[in-house]
């Protein structure tokens, strides 16, 4: 049996029709970019997350980097992050001006340990950015606190987190603002690049709607010098249709995923635990093993495609070796580095495929 990493086949396979009539629709209308389905796209998804503005722009990173312009964070200024992220949520910072401050995570969640932030906060601090990682929602309330504490703005990087419920809120909104990426292969996905920023606040709404529109309130009159980041017709079309679907998708991911935590039984095989107000959307289902990569030549050797998330920490990478943090600073996102092995995890995957996963790794020794 092959298994692979990922497939979007039956997902785009029962919204092929829908996707099609929506395209043509579009074609015929002639007006590709800042058109009504960005404009409806918006509006649906400010209601799933709760907030009252959404604006749509080109990716995950740029939503980020749009939500720290808008907040005027720039040179001189920090943003702490976690440790163990992809390296986008630190380049927001970099591009911003600013300087990405690494906290360690907590070894169970994945996500920034809230025990560690305050220590790195100090005059120059202005931002925590909460990583919800791998489609877990972060100890919000602990890490509003401190914000609150501190006056620091608090940033969502909901990007692999579509759907997740905190305390019977959703993602999106439990800070001041929220990154989201629609990368295809998200839970919320479009058909290439694309992004969102959501929040409460009507000047930051209206603030990164002009930033990501090359800093334009209107019609060649530019008030400030922005970017060119927005969501395009097609790609806000064909994210109405899927986001009409994602709550039942991602019900199917965590079913998966109580599979996996209940019937793998390897002890040589850490799964994601279940945190109780924390409702996970499993965009990665992510098991440690402290024999990562011989597992993922067994499971390879079996048919069964995996993916390591991420395999060199950010203070490892040559991109952020200005940082001047050395191996062995940062135990805990090295460990998980070395260990973490993300499993099979889509709308699609068949019963005898999860079984077929479920034996093959139970009897890896």
């Amino acid at each position: 049996m092959r298994i692979p990493f990922v497939s979007f086949e039956k997902m785009h396979n029962e919204i092929e029709t829908d996707v099609l009539t929506k395209y043509t629709e579009i074609y015929h209308n002639n007006q590709y970019i800042l058109g009504n389905e960005v404009a409806e796209f918006e509006k649906e998804f400010a209601t799933f997350c709760g907030t009252k503005y959404c604006v749509g722009c080109g990716n995950g990173l740029e939503a980020l980097l749009l939500i720290l312009r808008a907040y005027g964070i720039g040179n001189g200024d920090e943003v702490i992050i976690p440790s163990n992220t992809f390296i986008a949520t630190a380049l927001a910072v970099s591009y911003a001006g600013a300087q990405p401050v690494l906290v360690e995570p907590d070894i169970q969640s994945y996500n920034i340990n809230p025990c560690n932030i305050e220590e790195a906060i100090n005059e120059r601090t202005k931002a925590i950015i909460a990583v919800h990682l791998y489609g877990l929602p972060c100890d919000m309330e602990k890490i509003k606190d401190i914000a609150d504490h501190h006056s620091l703005i608090l940033i969502e990087d909901a990007a692999q987190a579509h759907g997740a419920v905190y305390n019977g809120k959703r993602v999106g909104n439990l800070g001041d603002a929220a990154g989201f990426s629609f990368y295809p292969g998200k839970n919320l996905g479009a058909l290439g690049d694309a992004g969102a920023v959501v929040t409460n606040s009507k000047e930051i709404a209206d603030k990164v709607r002009i930033l990501s529109n090359y800093g334009s309130d209107y019609k060649y009159h530019h008030v400030i010098q922005g970017h060119n980041s927005r969501l395009d017709e097609i790609q806000a079309g064909i994210l109405r249709i899927k986001l009409k679907n994602l709550d039942r998708w991602n019900k199917e991911r965590q079913r998966i995923a109580q599979r996996y935590i209940a019937e793998i039984n390897n002890p040589k095989i850490i799964c994601p635990q279940s945190y109780s107000q924390r409702e996970h959307v499993y965009h990665i289902f992510a098991v440690r093993c402290k024999e990562r990569n011989r597992l993922e030549s067994y499971l390879y050797e079996h048919g069964i495609g995996t993916n390591k998330h991420y395999p060199t920490p950010i203070h490892l990478q040559k991109a952020y070796s200005d940082l001047g943090i050395s191996k062995g600073k940062l135990p805990i996102a090295e460990t998980i580095a070395e260990t973490e092995l993300s499993l099979p995890m889509y709308y699609g995957l068949q019963d005898e495929e999860i079984e077929y996963i479920i034996d093959v790794i139970n009897k890896f020794v």
